[in-house]
């Protein structure tokens, strides 16, 4: 076997694909790690047998290419897990379905989450943004990746969705437990998330039957009575796609608002170009998912044999679309390692929001929620500095993970 060393990236190479031996390299270090694979092999192995595509052209085509599909449970079968909270997750999740069972259980939350339904969040979004800065403004302080970047985007999903205010911590809790799952997680983590899942659920489930008995003017009665009558989803389908929103509007975007940021931060003249003209936010957003993108990779499962450059995938296997390596491709973008909110050479749809019939569903609700994040610090702190060390993004698979960030200004 030919094991080839490119800066601490250990590879081994055997005529066949390529497989990675420092998967923690890969975690902490997953940009230098791709820079360097990328221009070498269209696709490596890395844990659990799964196939990382690296390549742009490829991962977009892969997307839409009939000769995949998306993963549905096959994440938990690599592990064992046949039964239990978070195994239902990816059973009866619309995520994690295909075909007509996807349509049918995408197509009740569809409508709710129009983009423009989702603009005229806007003013609840920034009402909550300016009442999280009045809360810390005058300690000159705060943890923005928790009580801020966290905090607006499970107020918000919960506000859609009729949520007592009173039991949004349970859903910081479940949330950001549970979204471990949904990701490579260690075995002895196992038993706590399953917890946390089945908890959320619980609750899910107790929450649409009471609106069953006490209907009230919210989503959720809607969302119970346009199910239901339909008759097309499962009781188990109907509480599972409310338990996916509160997953994917939670972890997601609290990573976005914070990443953007640091990158803003570290960048001044960039700051300051979105402080003198908040048009400019938009494509702070779009750069900032670009560079640093919250979702590390989409996985999906070869139907047929995919042929990459020499290589040949077989039918049955898992591979990982990533978002990481192709968001950074020369291919695809100018200077693809600079942060640069004025590049001109965005595709119109961005890929960090995925592709295809399974392209985020709350891609207008997240923009809007980074957004007006941006904005309202822009306005009420502006002289805003990062206190300590920048965050950092890890991870490269499915969500990622993002460490702790302060931020100071000027009492």
């Amino acid at each position: 076997m030919n094991t080839e060393v490119m800066a601490n990236a250990v590879v081994a190479d055997d005529g066949r694909i390529p497989r990675i031996l420092d998967l923690e390299l890969l975690d902490q270090e997953p940009h230098r790690v791709f820079r360097q694979l990328r221009p070498l092999y269209p696709c490596v192995e890395a844990e659990f047998g799964t196939l990382i595509v690296l390549r742009s052209r490829d991962v977009e085509a892969l997307f839409t290419d009939p000769r995949t599909r998306q993963f549905e449970t096959e994440p938990m079968a690599l592990r064992g897990i046949t039964e239990g909270p978070l195994y239902d997750i990816f059973r009866y999740g619309m995520v994690f379905s295909n075909g007509a069972v996807h349509q049918r259980r995408r197509a009740p939350l569809a409508r709710a989450f129009a983009h423009r339904m989702m603009e005229a969040m806007r003013p609840t979004v920034a009402a909550l943004a300016n009442r999280l800065i009045d809360e810390v403004k005058a300690d000159g302080e705060m943890d923005l990746l928790e009580h801020y970047s966290a905090t607006i985007p499970a107020h918000t999903v919960c506000s859609i969705l009729g949520v007592p205010e009173e039991d949004i911590p349970h859903f910081f809790g479940w949330a950001k437990s549970t979204a471990r799952g949904i990701s490579w997680f260690r075995d002895e983590d196992f038993p706590e998330i399953n917890r946390t899942a089945g908890e959320m659920i619980d609750y899910v489930a107790r929450t649409l039957d009471d609106r069953r008995k006490a209907p009230r003017e919210d989503f959720l009665t809607q969302y119970v009575k346009m199910t239901e009558e339909a008759g097309e989803l499962s009781p188990e389908e109907i509480v599972i796609q409310i338990a996916g929103l509160i997953l994917a509007g939670s972890d997601t975007t609290r990573t976005g608002i914070t990443a953007t940021l640091s990158l803003l931060l570290q960048h001044k003249e960039q700051w300051k170009a979105v402080l003198a003209d908040e048009s400019l936010l938009s494509a702070a957003v779009n750069e900032g998912i670009r560079f640093d993108p919250p979702v590390g990779a989409v996985p999906r499962v070869t139907l047929e044999p995919v042929e990459l450059d020499g290589y040949t995938i077989n039918p049955g296997q898992v591979i990982l679309l990533s978002l990481v390596s192709s968001l950074r491709d020369p291919a695809a973008y100018s200077d693809p390692e600079r942060f640069d909110i004025s590049r001109t050479d965005h595709p119109r749809w961005h890929l960090a929001f995925g592709s295809g019939p399974h392209r985020c569903i709350g891609e207008a609700l997240a923009r809007v929620e980074m957004e007006e994040a941006l904005r309202a610090l822009g306005r009420r702190l502006p002289g805003l500095e990062i206190v300590g060390a920048p965050p950092k993004v890890t991870g490269h698979n499915t969500l990622r993970k993002i460490d702790q960030m302060r931020v100071g200004w000027t009492r």
